[in-house]
């Protein structure tokens, strides 16, 4: 005896059937695309209750960045930092360049103020944001363009000031729509640093800044 061939075509009326009999199977299948869709729109954000431990990345909408934990070279120490998400060991910012976690217990959080906290695997805070400007609705993305930034989604409009980027507080690596300069009016400067070694990402002996001497003239 010949067993009947289940085909993809019969899979498609079968199911399409029960969803046209059954309204609740119709609402499930809804509420599982909708699940999906946000899940889906938020892998670029986390909000205050969510965090981001060692494992787990945030990925930017255009799957271009991604934001997460790595050990540099043969080192064991692990940091946060942003890293083209196609390009092996392409990272253009890290978060705690002078403070390693020496284990995998890392978790990444911000909290109800707006603040970005980095925790080790004790609880101790080994980075923070210091965003000193509250926020009601506070979240953190990773836009596209390999900028971490904190917004309020309550009052955020289009070219309002983000409360907190990473723009700010440069690695060793210029990204577009980064800049080098001095801030004139709150002595805040933005420059490139080297890495120590390709082990150690902490601040190395080189930097790239803007003189304002005369002319302004890039500067190493």
């Amino acid at each position: 005896m010949k067993l009947p061939i289940e085909d993809s075509n019969w899979k498609r009326f079968n199911v399409h059937s029960q969803m046209k009999s059954s309204p609740a199977s119709l609402s499930f299948y809804l509420l599982m695309v909708l699940s999906i869709t946000k899940l889906s729109f938020a892998d670029d954000i986390i909000a205050p209750g969510q965090s981001i431990s060692d494992g787990e990345t945030l990925v930017s909408s255009s799957q271009s960045f991604e934001l997460g934990f790595f050990s540099p070279g043969n080192s064991r120490n692990r940091f946060l930092g942003i890293w083209y998400k196609n390009i092996s060991g392409a990272v253009v910012w890290v978060a705690n360049r002078d403070s390693p976690i020496a284990d995998s217990g890392g978790v990444l959080t911000i909290n109800s103020d707006g603040n970005l906290i980095l925790f080790d695997g004790t609880n101790r805070t080994v980075w923070s944001s210091n965003v000193s400007t509250k926020a009601e609705r506070p979240v953190a993305q990773l836009l596209d363009s390999g900028n971490l930034v904190v917004k309020d989604n309550k009052t955020m409009e289009p070219g309002e000031m983000y409360l907190w980027q990473s723009f700010d507080y440069l690695s060793d690596t210029l990204l577009p729509s980064m800049k080098i300069g001095k801030n004139l009016k709150t002595g805040s400067e933005w420059f490139l640093t080297s890495w120590k070694t390709a082990d150690d990402p902490s601040p190395g002996n080189f930097t790239l800044r803007l003189s304002i001497r005369g002319l302004p003239t890039l500067v190493a």
